[in-house]
């Protein structure tokens, strides 16, 4: 009697645990993944009315804690691993090793590794192990890298000569502007000067620069000009960092950024904004995503080949002619923001370590600014 009373009973609990599930939006039946700030017994002790501008909060401080770019690309792996491989979350170290084995000749170590980070977060925000810490999973990324080497992947740095090449360009596109009232040519001129210049003596990414805003510098022409960020790659703790630059006699990010200000007729918000071909500024920020294809359309614009530079050339551009004119790897890593010796020697030319003793081509010796 005992054996098929079992049944009945399990179908009851079952039976009590869905209405426990259908009214789980009135009483917390599990607890908060440990990412959030509070439990869901606080969130339900206050008014229902309240409820929802708490979560809303929640969710806007947990979005701020990522970057942009890290979030599109976190949820771009998860979505590989679950829509394209078939993958099932949460995973086990098994079916991880396979999703590398699988992709071990279609992508980069480094895009496995980023796949990893992605997936680590995702058992960790949800209360489960960590299942890409396995021994498993290690020994298979190590084999991975032992059978299919791959050189890294660097953005050529933007030579001085192609800098000043455009800069010149823009700079006569600006006269020929002024001259026939032509707001809209000279507007693009004045923005690209100053995306470029900014870009090239701040040692920028892309998104830095997308994420400027007018409130947060402090420009003097001929003396120099600072620029807060309130977040970066580099800034783990999101404290801000502030960058310093001083005028130069030459090629001068503070004169580029002032003649911008001038023409855009803008005193606070995005510093970098789209532009139509009637030359009317948009309200937001130019997207990170879309700067390559603004720089390389700018340098062809100035007749530099641009086919190889990225966003990040900017950066690698610079730190090639900081190194060429004697800066040390500390002051450098300063400058620039760079946390560790290993990050910054990855956008050196390692060309110009040789010294005068390196036969580099014509033309592409980086040199001082007259």
């Amino acid at each position: 009697m005992g054996r098929k009373a079992a049944p009945t009973i399990i179908a009851a609990k079952l039976t009590i645990w869905a209405r426990f599930a259908r009214h789980r939006d009135t009483r917390p039946l599990l607890q908060a993944p440990r990412w959030h700030a509070i439990s869901l017994d606080s969130v339900y002790r206050v008014p229902i009315t309240h409820r929802t501008r708490i979560m809303t909060d929640i969710e806007r401080y947990l979005r701020a804690a990522t970057r942009d770019n890290t979030r599109r690309s976190y949820q771009a792996a998860i979505e590989h691993f679950e829509t394209h491989w078939g993958g099932f979350l949460p995973a086990t170290a098994e079916s991880i090793a396979r999703y590398l084995a699988d992709h071990a000749d279609q992508h980069a170590v480094s895009t496995l590794r980023q796949r990893l980070a992605a997936l680590s977060q995702w058992h960790v925000a949800q209360g489960f192990p960590d299942p890409t810490k396995a021994p498993l999973v290690r020994q298979v990324l190590r084999g991975i890298r032992t059978l299919h080497p791959t050189p890294p992947k660097q953005a050529a740095p933007l030579l001085l000569q192609h800098l000043q090449t455009a800069v010149t360009c823009f700079e006569e596109e600006a006269r020929h502007a002024r001259e026939h009232h032509d707001l809209a040519a000279l507007r693009r001129a004045r923005r690209d000067s100053a995306l470029l210049l900014l870009g090239f003596w701040r040692g920028f990414r892309g998104d830095e620069l997308a994420r400027l805003r007018i409130e947060h510098i402090q420009a003097e022409a001929g003396v120099g000009i600072t620029l807060f960020l309130p977040r970066s790659k580099g800034d783990r703790e999101a404290l801000g960092v502030q960058h310093r630059t001083p005028a130069l006699k030459a090629l001068c990010p503070v004169t580029a950024y002032l003649q911008w200000l001038e023409v855009a007729g803008i005193a606070h918000g995005p510093v970098f904004r789209k532009l139509d071909r009637w030359g009317n500024l948009g309200d937001s920020a130019l997207n990170s995503n879309s700067l390559v294809g603004l720089l390389r359309r700018m340098l062809e614009r100035a007749g530099v080949p641009a086919a190889l530079y990225t966003g990040h050339s900017l950066r690698r551009g610079f730190a090639t002619w900081a190194t060429a004119n004697g800066w040390e790897l500390k002051s450098l890593m300063s400058y620039v923001g760079w946390k560790d010796a290993k990050s910054a020697l990855r956008y050196i030319d390692s060309a110009q370590r040789f010294g005068e003793l390196a036969v580099l081509p014509a033309g592409q010796t980086q040199r001082l600014i007259p």
